[in-house]
């Protein structure tokens, strides 16, 4: 035997499932909100360590670049170029605005090197240093009487990263073991510029 539906029973389930709809919807705006606020939480803690890492990066640069100035003395003096002056950091600005950053600038009476510091060195740093060598006297031109030579300095070289550092010309210092030596060659002549 079938019951026949009334209106009230069909109000009561319209009203029955609006209900659990309008659950439904409370329940996905709550998932949503928890979804974005953990999105957001990710977010900031993504910027945070890319951040840290930035400082790291630089802190790590420092720490390559105070190894790196004391052992030129020695290294370049091995090399014939004898070095009155080791300088951390030398920029300089043209007046339209474009500026130059050395990392390590050795001086003496006759020559000056340029010397790009990394913790990796890349193709890409030594292709950036090489352009930095073509426009250095342009924007020191303190220095525009003076043989200019340049080198690159990494704690992590790989090999086709230093066989073109030294086909573009340039001194490669690297770390072996626990100091610092040339990777050219005696007979290597740097480029001048």
């Amino acid at each position: 035997m079938s019951t026949a539906l009334t209106v009230d029973d069909v109000w009561k389930m319209f009203e029955e499932t609006n209900r659990q709809f309008q659950e439904m919807v409370r329940e996905d705006r709550e998932r949503r909100a928890e979804m974005d606020r953990r999105f957001q939480d990710t977010d900031r803690k993504i910027k945070e360590m890319s951040k840290n890492m930035d400082r790291l990066g630089g802190r790590l640069g420092e720490f390559v670049e105070g190894l790196v100035a004391p052992a030129c003395k020695t290294l370049f003096a091995e090399r014939g170029i004898p070095v009155h002056m080791v300088s951390r950091r030398v920029s300089a600005t043209l007046p339209d605005g474009r500026n130059m950053e050395v990392d390590l600038l050795v001086d003496n009476t006759d020559s000056v090197v340029l010397v790009e510091v990394k913790s990796k060195l890349t193709v890409d740093d030594v292709r950036d240093h090489l352009e930095k060598m073509s426009n250095f006297k342009a924007f020191i031109p303190l220095y525009a009487n003076k043989k200019a030579v340049g080198a690159v300095a990494a704690m992590v070289i790989e090999e086709n990263v230093c066989r073109f550092a030294i086909n573009g010309g340039l001194f490669v210092i690297e770390q072996a073991g626990e100091t610092l030596r040339m990777a050219n060659d005696e007979q290597f002549q740097p480029k001048v510029w």
